[in-house]
């Protein structure tokens, strides 16, 4: 035995906090994916609300056709809904939470690393922290952190969106939607980016 293999021994089992540690993170894998499959198939419902076909849809998501054909029917119901609302000022919870995810995440993407809401932005797209109440609440006070300390770098449309956004959360207006809040954050998110980008 050499000397180097006798003061590390290899253990002979996981122990109990490796092995819970090993399968929270595998399990925050598997729920992730399985979110992200549930997202895009009601993302599929929304185009189809948009009237696209299911070429187009099926060319969008890297589908095949015949699988987007599959989505669509499962989800089919006799009363055909609404297309989805696509205008940046609504005032629905799940829409605001999108809104400030996409500004976050621009402000991740203008400051780098040196910003504030960096980690918690790449934690909530990579689906290891979801929007509870507390993470939202996390994520205002992140924001504001990086308006407050990087006003001179950031645009100023950034400071006029967050203040829409905040007023919002902070008087919820009721509003219902038939949309999944998952989609409706998506839509928001990347809305929101999309405006403030120019």
């Amino acid at each position: 035995m050499t000397r180097e293999e006798s003061t590390h021994p290899i253990p002979a089992t996981l122990t109990e906090e490796q092995a819970r540690r090993m399968l929270a993170e595998m399990n925050e894998v598997i729920r992730a994916g399985e979110e992200m499959r549930k997202l895009r198939a009601e993302m599929i419902e929304v185009f189809a609300g948009f009237g696209w076909t299911q070429e187009r849809i099926a060319r969008l998501t890297d589908m095949s056709q015949p699988a987007v054909s599959k989505q669509m029917a499962k989800h089919r119901s006799d009363e055909p809904r609404p297309p989805m609302e696509v205008a940046l000022d609504q005032r629905d919870t799940p829409w605001l939470e999108g809104r400030l995810w996409g500004l976050a995440e621009e402000i991740s993407r203008t400051l780098g690393e040196t910003a504030h809401c960096t980690r918690c932005v790449q934690a909530l797209a990579r689906g290891k922290k979801r929007f509870t109440p507390q993470n939202v609440d996390e994520l205002r006070r992140l924001v504001e952190e990086d308006l407050r300390l990087s006003r001179a770098e950031l645009p100023g449309g950034h400071r006029a969106a967050y203040d829409q956004i905040s007023r919002g959360l902070d008087v919820p207006s009721g509003v219902t939607t038939t949309t999944s809040a998952s989609v409706r954050r998506t839509v928001a998110h990347q809305i929101q980016r999309d405006q403030l980008r120019g």
